[in-house]
């Protein structure tokens, strides 16, 4: 989903403080857990990597956060998001 319209939602509603957060991986991790992990190698296709190659470049100019997957545990990562989601005071 394009970074600029997941920005737009919370400016909508009203939601004055949010932070938006890319996930992202390389594309050979990528490749390897839909084709491997997911069984699912239809989707490793140029497209998908210009897309995600796109979304990195969305992020980059916008000033968003990027939480790159490619060497991290989905528990790692799970972690990483939560700290995001809770202040480090209210932690």
């Amino acid at each position: 989903m394009r970074l600029v319209f997941v920005r737009e939602g919370p400016l909508v509603a009203g939601i004055g403080e949010a932070r938006v957060i890319l996930v992202d991986c390389d594309d050979a991790t990528r490749t390897r857990r839909l084709v491997i992990d997911r069984a699912q190698p239809e989707l490793a296709t140029a497209t998908m990597m210009t897309w995600a190659a796109f979304l990195r470049r969305e992020a980059e100019a916008g000033g968003y956060d990027v939480l790159d997957t490619s060497q991290l545990s989905l528990k790692c990562c799970v972690a990483r998001v939560c700290a995001e989601l809770v202040p480090a005071d209210r932690g």
